[in-house]
């Protein structure tokens, strides 16, 4: 009786640990990540002239690590709260880079951007 009791516990404990992990794994991408990742772009945002390697490779990550909607939605807040805050960013620049990068996202990078249609 004694060693059913423990097992039930262990099962206890690992059902308990399994539902506090279960939201980890759906968090969304955080703005620190996404500031991390273009951090290398943001001279070309504002000068233009060539796209450093690491500012492709940030998008790249990112576009990468957005695997889900909600992903998705947080990348584009994030980017469209960067783009309406950082002073001298050429928007045209901002909307045309992740194609210049290779990458297409499903939205344009913009402060106008509506962010909720992301899917």
């Amino acid at each position: 009786m004694a060693g059913s009791t423990v097992v039930m516990k262990l099962v206890c404990l690992f059902v308990v640990a399994m539902a506090t992990a279960a939201p980890l794994a759906e968090a969304a991408l955080t703005c620190g990540q996404v500031s991390t990742g273009i951090r290398p772009c943001i001279d070309y945002l504002k000068k233009g002239g060539a796209i450093p390697d690491a500012c492709c490779n940030g998008i790249r990550s990112l576009n990468s690590a957005a695997k889900t909607t909600v992903d998705r939605k947080s990348v584009c807040n994030c980017l469209k709260s960067a783009a309406g805050s950082i002073k001298g960013i050429n928007l045209s620049l901002a909307a045309a880079l992740p194609g210049k990068c290779g990458v297409s996202v499903p939205y344009k990078i913009s402060p106008s951007t509506d962010c909720n249609n992301v899917q």
